[in-house]
């Protein structure tokens, strides 16, 4: 089953297409992004985690979406210079997707199919928030926020999921890369 996310076609930010088969025999850590969130913060630590590890084989794949509160609401080449220009972002970056709902990306719902639950921080004030708001996911297997994190294998397995409140730096996130980069 881990196979086949490497055949799921998407597209780079400039539009050209490819499939996450170019990532074949590295540790990927694939995240639905949003410039206007209150995580939005958290490309800064996506690029450290990838200046940090990408000479050992992770990258970091970021897929903007629009699903949460609207807060990815500009084009894609507008998306690709507030990266750069704000967070200096160069790991690779995706076209706008969908990453819940009916009209959600063939890559998330592999995604999620290989991991339903992601790992939730403990005491998440975000979950309490956007519950209170009525926000929250319906169920425990959608995405819950922007700037949730999927954990993939060389081998193309997704082996965790983390809440969108577990910075890239958080160190249970690091040990997770760390432990999957030590496998050959």
């Amino acid at each position: 089953m881990s196979a086949r996310l490497y055949d799921i076609p998407v597209r780079r930010i400039d539009g050209s297409s490819c499939s996450l088969g170019e990532f074949k025999g590295k540790v990927m850590m694939i995240v639905n992004v949003a410039s206007k969130c209150g995580l939005t913060p958290q490309y800064a630590d996506l690029e450290k985690t990838y200046q940090e590890y990408r000479d050992r084989g992770l990258v970091v794949l970021g897929f903007p979406a629009n699903e949460f509160a609207g807060q990815e609401p500009g084009t894609n080449s507008e998306i690709q210079q507030f990266c750069q220009s704000k967070f200096g972002v160069q790991f690779p970056m995706f076209e706008k997707i969908v990453v819940k709902g009916e009209a959600q990306h063939p890559l998330y719902r592999e995604l999620i199919e290989e991991c339903p639950k992601a790992t939730p921080k403990p005491d998440s004030a975000l979950r309490k928030t956007l519950d209170s708001h009525g926000l929250g996911p319906k169920n425990d297997t959608d995405i819950m926020w922007n700037f949730e994190k999927f954990l993939v294998d060389r081998q193309g397995k997704v082996v965790a999921r983390f809440a969108p409140d577990f910075n890239p730096q958080d160190p249970e996130i690091k040990t997770a890369i760390e432990a999957e980069l030590a496998k050959s």
